[in-house]
């Protein structure tokens, strides 16, 4: 056991497979109380079951460490209330909270229905609000904590998963905000885009060039759970982990500005200037997924 987050309490929900129970399994070797929730869904969040949530506990325990169960389901806001009131009932307290579970349910946008696309967004975007907005009131009383959010390099956008990306780049605004708005507070809040492999990542139609394991990402998580991250100042940030590979996003920003003479535009004059001066900001998922579609023709796997 080590001791690089000795004293905290810490609660993962999506932690009884993949990358939550790595971070789970993570977090308790570094001396961390965790509380680890599962509702216990296939990937495409059919067939609950709590006997996952209760299996990661009992490795946990097994190491030596400290765990407790808490298989409810994250989307409702009872649910990511519970997370936080089992924490505090069985330790008294919350130090951080890593947001993990996600569903996926895959279809092209112009077919995509509603029962494929509020699944999606309320597991992964409302589950990491519920869970952040009871978090968030307990660390704001304590004057610190740690939120962390996962999301994905699909937030620039997927060709079938639309609903998927939509949360992951929800999850990204959420996060600056936890960051802004909490600060004061002694409260960060970080995202974390990991490329590991999982049983989502198994269905990934492309040859993955860069990929790790859960573990890779557990311990960078590890690392933003702890007093280390807060002392460096590390907040409202997105990193991607892929194996041995650590990687920042930049902060959004405007790229180049035109204004109008007198003030006002017409289309004419818009036609006229927007090229030459605001152009346009060339989007690499566009000249990738051409480069896949070329790879698809020529009967090769394409690499991404």
């Amino acid at each position: 056991m080590g001791n690089f987050l000795a004293g905290k309490v810490v609660a993962v929900t999506g932690a009884g497979r993949g990358i939550g129970r790595a971070v789970a399994l993570a977090a308790a070797a570094e001396g961390a109380k965790v509380v680890v929730n599962d509702y216990g869904v296939s990937v495409d969040g059919a067939s609950p079951t709590s006997e996952v949530a209760e299996a990661v506990v009992k490795e946990i325990e097994a190491a030596g460490g400290d765990a407790v169960a808490v298989a409810d389901d994250i989307s409702t806001m009872a649910g990511g209330q519970r997370v936080v009131d089992t924490a505090l009932a069985s330790y008294g307290r919350l130090d951080g909270v890593v947001c993990v579970a996600g569903i996926l349910r895959e279809r092209m946008l112009f077919n995509m229905a509603e029962e494929e696309w509020d699944p999606v967004v309320a597991t992964h975007l409302k589950g990491t609000f519920t869970v952040f907005r009871a978090a968030s009131a307990v660390m704001r009383k304590q004057g610190a904590g740690t939120l962390i959010g996962f999301t994905s390099g699909n937030h620039q956008g997927s060709v079938s998963q639309a609903n998927y990306s939509a949360a992951k780049g929800g999850i990204i605004s959420l996060v600056r905000s936890a960051a802004l708005g909490l600060h004061k507070y002694g409260v960060t809040a970080n995202a974390v885009a990991p490329v590991a492999r999982t049983r989502m990542s198994a269905g990934v139609p492309t040859e993955l060039t860069e990929i790790g394991e859960p573990e890779d990402v557990a311990a960078f998580v590890v690392y933003l759970l702890s007093d280390a991250a807060r002392d460096a100042g590390v907040t409202g940030q997105v990193y991607t982990v892929a194996g041995p590979k650590i990687a920042v996003w930049a902060q959004p920003r405007e790229l180049r500005a035109a204004y109008a003479d007198g003030g006002s535009w017409t289309p004419e004059r818009i036609a006229e200037a927007l090229p030459g001066s605001v152009g346009t900001d060339p989007m690499p998922m566009l000249a990738r997924l051409a480069a896949m579609e070329a790879a698809a023709r020529a009967g090769e796997r394409p690499n991404t």
